[in-house]
């Protein structure tokens, strides 16, 4: 796919989706052409599939594996063998990318490199809080609760993704509030 590092998201993954394999798209095929974007990208993706119906509890599984990847610093997502072999029919994943480019790409007119924080920090950071926020994810037992984490998730890797540092934290803030939400949500259903 060549040099990914400073592409605009949406471009990369229309790429992704034009280079697909016929058939099915495996993790490990993803992760390879993804480069040293593979975190933030994986992450994004996940965050996608936390949109849909009955396949939230399998992305919050799924992103434990590279946010606490991101948290203990590593340079690219490692998934066991067997994960990265396992397909996603390629027309799927290309039928998600194709609804989530318009609103990327309206994204990306407000979000571009600015205040730049240090790479690693960020990285450690934005691990720990995907990993609450996958947790939060399996443990709210509501209809449609999946929602808030998810665009929360979505938010924090595109704000990660394009190294904007407001963003970032607009994210973040975003994030605390679906932390609450959940909070609250999980308090009434045990009270």
């Amino acid at each position: 796919m060549g040099d990914v590092t400073r592409l605009p998201t949406s471009v990369i993954l229309e790429r992704l989706m034009h280079e697909a394999p016929p058939g099915t798209v495996s993790l490990g095929w993803l992760i390879d052409r993804l480069g040293p974007r593979s975190f933030g990208l994986v992450l994004l993706l996940l965050g996608l599939l936390a949109l849909l119906p009955g396949v939230a509890i399998a992305a919050g599984l799924l992103l434990a594996l590279p946010a606490s990847q991101m948290l203990r610093g590593h340079a690219a997502p490692v998934f066991p063998q067997r994960w990265t072999r396992r397909g996603l029919p390629s027309q799927r994943l290309a039928a998600l990318i194709r609804r989530a480019l318009p609103v990327l790409r309206r994204m990306e007119r407000v979000m571009r490199p600015r205040f730049a924080t240090p790479f690693q920090t960020t990285k450690r950071l934005v691990g720990a809080l995907m990993l609450l926020l996958g947790a939060l994810l399996l443990a709210t037992p509501l209809p449609l609760s999946n929602v808030p984490y998810a665009f929360a998730i979505i938010l924090l890797a595109l704000a990660y993704l394009e190294e904007d540092g407001i963003a970032l934290c607009i994210a973040l803030g975003l994030a605390v509030l679906a932390f609450a939400a959940g909070a609250a949500a999980l308090w009434l259903v045990l009270a």
